[in-house]
């Protein structure tokens, strides 16, 4: 798996030493994240480390042996089922003692919050708060669920008996808000039945559209799926780019230095460049190009 995904069209890679591995292979995981992080071959993808979370008893070595051994071909660590600020200083000075031992440049590496139960999501503010290291706010879907005692076993789908409305909409929203307010991003957990495709396009598409940066793909049969739904779709990338050029103009000299204008039938204005630049942003991370330019209208 360390080896398939250096040629995956994912934009990061998280190497994991919590759920996915069983205790008696916790140390050999750190060993093997180690090499492959130095072996290198993840050109282009942001690279994670997933340690265990504070409760246990492996977490302090988990951090000092892959960020000793690893640290300058890394480029986060996701700390789990984070209940509180205190958890995310306690990492970030751990990480400063190490950068500074090792040499590495201190505050470099990043940090990644995972909100898995209902103490994390109550105070999520102050986690993402908690230290300039912070980058990315995460739900954990299947921990949550159990921590809140919700009556189902299909992770992220509507638990049976809710038939009005979204199970999981105050979660995303709260989750989503905090990531905003301090600039973070914001991502949506995994989708555990990996064969099916509809049912982790339906569930992508309700995070995507509410805002959410991107979700996380257990299979690489999900890549596609994920990186299509969290991208603009082409006529609203180009409208976007045409909102962000005509208000250029419009808002010039030449353009009548106005700060409200008509493209086409729609006007347009600074709250629109706003809402432009976040759906352009999107596609240009894509990689996605126009395919319509705008020309200023003729006296």
């Amino acid at each position: 798996m360390l080896d398939k995904a250096k040629g995956l069209p994912a934009d990061q890679v998280f190497m994991d030493i919590e759920d996915a591995v069983a205790p008696l292979a916790k140390p050999d995981a750190r060993k093997n994240i180690v090499a492959a992080l130095n072996e290198g071959g993840y050109d282009g993808k942001v690279r994670s480390v997933r340690v265990n979370d504070w409760t246990t008893e492996w977490t302090y070595l988990d951090v000092i042996e892959v960020v000793s051994g690893a640290g300058a071909n890394l480029d986060c660590i996701m700390l789990p089922k984070v209940q509180g600020p205190e958890q995310i200083r306690a990492l970030d000075m751990l990480l400063t003692q190490i950068e500074k031992s090792e040499g590495l440049d201190v505050g470099r590496i990043g940090i990644e919050a995972q909100i898995e139960n209902a103490m994390g999501l109550t105070m999520v503010d102050e986690i993402a708060a908690a230290s300039p290291r912070v980058e990315t706010i995460i739900f954990g879907p299947a921990d949550f669920m159990a921590s809140i005692n919700m009556k189902s076993l299909v992770v992220g789908e509507q638990p049976p008996g809710y038939d009005v409305g979204d199970a999981y909409h105050y979660i995303l929203m709260r989750i989503l808000m905090a990531a905003r307010a301090y600039d973070k991003q914001a991502i949506d957990g995994p989708y555990l039945q990996i064969k099916d495709l509809d049912g982790y396009t339906r569930v992508a598409e309700r995070s995507a559209a509410l805002g959410f940066d991107g979700k996380w793909v257990l299979h690489p049969d999900q890549i596609a799926a994920a990186n299509e739904i969290f991208s603009p779709r082409q006529d609203d990338y180009d409208h976007a780019e045409l909102i962000l050029d005509a208000y250029e103009w419009y808002t010039s000299a030449a353009g009548g230095a106005r700060g409200a204008a008509m493209l086409g039938d729609e006007m347009i204005d600074e709250a629109s460049r706003k809402m432009a630049l976040v759906i352009a942003g999107k596609g240009r991370a894509a990689g996605m190009q126009r395919t319509q330019t705008f020309e200023p209208p003729q006296s």
